[in-house]
């Protein structure tokens, strides 16, 4: 991969940067850095306006086909809009789902009339999706869904139950993995059916979570129904879709959540400035292998965009890293504030550091635990016997 950028790439990337200062130091200046992990429950109706605003600059789904909407933006360009959005401190995407994954999802999979049913409300950021995947017993093992889905005159009719869905409280529509084929084991009797939330037959629970916050979502499905045309892809070939969902979910987004971790570490870098915990010789090496992590996992996120392997190994190495790098550097963010760490009045008053350590304990379980990854490495890399 190329990693240089041309003068046309550098002149977008000013453009952008023009775009989001003069947008972010104007009405919308008080969402800076919030609705990030640990803090998505902040501002909602204030970001729901936000996503409008992106949508009537031409800079939601850039990397999309001009005919459903998006921008045909090279790979690098979605990167650099990426890169500026995290620098300018932009706050939590609502539409992070519906963008990178149902709608990528849709054009690689769906019908064209799910594309035209689908895709524009997604770039106009009218509809807001989330992702029907986990269950109570089928976290990392997806093949493992009982979610059951039946055909009835023309309609599915959904029952089962879905855990840890993001934003479902705000969401649309989601796309769910079902079981469809009453025998067929594990991942050949699965489907891949898109479910409007708004409905009788669908009842959502907040999960509470450390820092107060409720982002994850239990989803009971009660006779829900979706139309037989929301079917996306094959009968029963679901898991093809599912994966290619996935492989969505690792794009050009990866790179914007490193310059996220980069404002962290430079938070924390101040602070230790400030109270002097900086001249502790044990805190400066934390900080320093923090710092040198930060650039090791730029070069991973790089190289899984340029993966054109297929086995997922790099995705792994990838997730792995930064999950477990993360995780730490939220420990390193209470031992910097010491005393201070402990002190809050409530949920509400958590500090942003304080938030991000409650948030990382969940990175290496989420998207794939730590477990899972070393499993798939050894499996797809080293040519070691399945578990």
């Amino acid at each position: 991969m190329d990693l240089r950028f041309s003068q046309e790439d550098e002149a977008f990337r000013t453009e952008v940067r023009d775009w989001l200062e003069s947008r972010l130091s104007g009405a919308f200046a008080s969402l800076r850095g919030r609705g990030g992990p640990g803090d998505e429950h902040a501002c909602y109706d204030e970001r729901r306006v936000w996503e409008r605003e992106l949508a009537a600059g031409g800079y939601t789904c850039l990397g999309w086909p001009r005919a459903y909407g998006g921008q045909d933006a090279s790979l690098m360009r979605e990167v650099i809009f990426q890169e500026e959005y995290a620098r300018a401190r932009g706050p939590g995407r609502l539409n992070h789902i519906g963008e990178t994954l149902a709608g990528p999802t849709i054009i690689a999979f769906g019908t064209e009339e799910q594309k035209q049913r689908f895709l524009p409300p997604i770039v106009a950021t009218s509809e807001l999706w989330c992702q029907g995947y986990s269950e109570p017993n089928a976290g990392s093992d997806l093949a493992n869904v009982q979610t059951r889905a039946e055909l009835v005159d023309g309609r599915w009719v959904i029952n089962g139950q879905k855990v840890w869905t993001s934003l479902a409280q705000w969401s649309d529509w989601s796309f769910v993995v079902c079981r469809t084929h009453p025998t067929e084991p594990r991942h050949r009797g699965l489907s891949y059916l898109l479910v409007p939330m708004n409905q009788p037959g669908v009842e959502i629970r907040p999960i509470r979570q450390l820092g107060g916050t409720a982002e994850f979502n239990e989803v009971f499905f009660d006779n829900a129904t979706t139309d037989e045309g929301n079917l996306v892809g094959e009968l029963h070939g679901g898991w093809k879709v599912a994966m290619g969902t996935l492989a969505f979910e690792r794009g050009a987004s990866t790179l914007s959540q490193q310059l996220q971790f980069e404002n962290e570490l430079r938070e924390l870098i101040a602070i230790a400035r400030r109270n002097g915990s900086a001249e502790d010789p044990a805190i400066r090496q934390r900080l320093s292998n923090a710092w040198i992590g930060l650039r090791v996992m730029r070069l991973n996120g790089l190289r899984l965009l340029s993966d054109a392997t297929g086995t997922g190994r790099v995705g792994a190495i990838s997730k792995l890293y930064w999950a477990t790098w993360h995780r730490e550097l939220g420990k390193l963010a209470m031992d910097i504030l010491g005393a201070q760490a402990e002190v809050a009045d409530g949920h509400e008053d958590l500090t942003s550091l304080q938030r991000m350590f409650l948030f990382t304990r969940s990175d290496t379980i989420y998207a794939g635990s730590n477990e899972i990854q070393r499993n798939i490495i050894a499996e797809r890399s080293l040519g070691l016997p399945r578990g």
